[in-house]
């Protein structure tokens, strides 16, 4: 592990740095890059003790790729990797057992949830992991702080010589934006395909140039698993409520104009904003540029409606997305470099309007948390909430005041995901809150007769409803590292103790 350095700021200068150099390879004519085995491969690279194996999420809880490779490396008695994952989801469990077996040591991630961010939190490792944001983890692979000794990549289509896509085959996923730096920087590259199509493969996500061994297995999961959670704009009234507060938000910073870019995330109250906000370009004949991130059908939607011209596409969330980067020329794949690396010459979440973004905890200092739960274990991460706040010229947290009976604005929330310096406007069903930082933000709500709170009040209010939550008690032993974009280290996570 690097030397780890303390969080100072969302924008504090940083020593300078430098992508890594890549392992030059050759491979010469007539050999051939398909494998029908996982064994096979494990064997000619080789893969051995102590290695760090790559993986990326775009199947989601649908995934089989993770439990495949980790089985034979366990199979053939390999111990002590290193795991980086983009996302861990609940079909991952077997990697408790390989823990507890030793074959994994050391977990690198950008998202956790399920029976394993259980585990994380109750100590199963016996050192931190590692949890990144999106734009956090492409720039640890391009810089060298995360090198990657193999990169399996779940490929939903590939070609005889490792050209690969994600929307093409039984299980397309869309986007294949999150493996595009484990492909570039890995020191060996595998893809793994239940569709393996004549060289050349039609339509090239990741090139053969980077793909070093092409495995054919039955099944590389089920599609069907990237859906997590409600693809639909909520019908719930208090959910109605707060996005159409967020979105008379955006029509007051005077942003909501041609040329109009945004983010969203796959919520049900977070596409209502998007539903409300998408009435208002089409009342006002308002062309967006772009819409960027994961992507629903409802932003196709939106596309195809010529409320935007773009969508920039670093994952899917649905099949109707999955289908429409396969379809339109205007709908367009990007990597995580792109979409979120705060080292490089311009990232896409830089030329964003607004953002709109949830959150487990709000702060009075307005921190927000996005990866424990009221009771301390790990339930998400960053992903790319702390990359597109930072960019974004005004970033919006929708949330309903109480969850659960549990005030979600607090006096320090327990673990800062996202720092308060990069969150604009907090709206609740109950009010709305503007970071003191932008007086000019809550001078433009004001003109457009939006009344504005403290957030303190809006956290009093919530107490006064359902009281002061107790304060949680954790053990010392920390469990996870939370580091911020640039790399430094923002929080960190403490195992959960007995007593709570």
């Amino acid at each position: 592990m690097s030397e780890l350095i303390t969080f100072c700021g969302a924008f504090a200068k940083q020593p300078v740095q430098y992508r890594k150099a890549v392992r030059v390879k050759r491979m010469l004519p007539g050999i051939s890059k398909v494998e029908t085995s996982l064994e096979e491969v494990f064997n000619k690279i080789p893969i051995t003790n102590g290695m760090t194996l790559s993986f990326h999420h775009h199947l989601r809880n649908g995934d089989q790729v993770v439990n495949l490779v980790l089985a034979t490396a366990a199979k053939l008695g390999i111990r002590d990797l290193n795991i980086a994952l983009s996302s861990v989801f609940p079909v991952h469990a077997p990697l408790i057992d390989h823990v507890c077996n030793g074959v994994v040591t050391g977990l690198d991630t950008n998202y956790l949830s399920g029976p394993v961010a259980k585990a994380i939190s109750q100590g199963l490792l016996p050192q931190p992991i590692i949890m990144r944001t999106h734009g956090g983890r492409a720039r640890a692979i391009e810089c060298g702080q995360l090198p990657i000794d193999v990169a399996f990549i779940a490929a939903p289509c590939a070609d005889s010589y490792g050209n690969l896509n994600g929307v093409m085959g039984k299980n397309a996923c869309g986007s294949l934006g999150y493996a595009f730096p484990d492909a570039e920087y890995a020191d060996y590259v595998v893809a793994i395909t239940d569709c393996l199509e004549e060289y050349p493969l039609a339509q090239i996500s990741i090139s053969q140039t980077r793909v070093d061994y092409v495995v054919t297995i039955d099944s590389i999961g089920d599609a069907k698993g990237i859906v997590s959670g409600t693809t639909q704009v909520t019908k719930d009234p208090v959910g109605l409520k707060i996005a159409q507060m967020a979105a008379q938000v955006i029509q007051a910073t005077g942003l909501l104009q041609d040329g109009f870019s945004f983010q969203t995330g796959a919520g049900g109250v977070s596409l209502a904003v998007a539903h409300y906000v998408r009435k208002m370009m089409q009342a006002g004949n308002i062309t967006g540029s772009f819409a960027l991130g994961g992507i629903t059908g409802y932003m196709v939607d939106m596309l195809n409606d010529g409320c935007f011209q773009r969508l920039l596409d670093v994952q899917g969330f649905d099949m109707a997305a999955v289908r429409s980067l396969a379809a339109n020329i205007n709908h367009r794949e990007i990597g995580a470099d792109c979409y979120a690396n705060p080292f490089n010459s311009g990232c896409a979440v830089n030329q964003l309007d607004a953002v709109i973004l949830g959150a487990t905890e709000i702060d009075t200092s307005f921190n927000v948390n996005v990866t424990t739960g009221s009771d301390g274990i790990i339930m998400g991460g960053s992903g790319g909430h702390s990359d597109a706040a930072a960019g974004a010229k005004v970033t919006i947290i929708v949330t309903n005041l109480l969850r659960g009976r549990l005030p979600i604005i607090v006096e320090k929330v327990l673990t800062v995901t996202t720092p308060g310096e990069s969150v604009d406007v907090v709206v609740t069903e109950r009010g709305i809150a503007v970071n003191p930082r932008r007086s000019d933000l809550r001078q433009r709500l004001a003109d457009a007769g939006i009344t504005v709170m403290n957030i303190e009040d809006l956290k009093l209010m919530a107490e006064r409803i359902a009281g002061k939550p107790e304060q949680i008690v954790l053990a010392d032993k920390v469990v996870a590292l939370v580091e911020y974009r640039d790399g430094t280290i923002i929080d960190v996570v403490k195992q959960i103790s007995s007593a709570n």
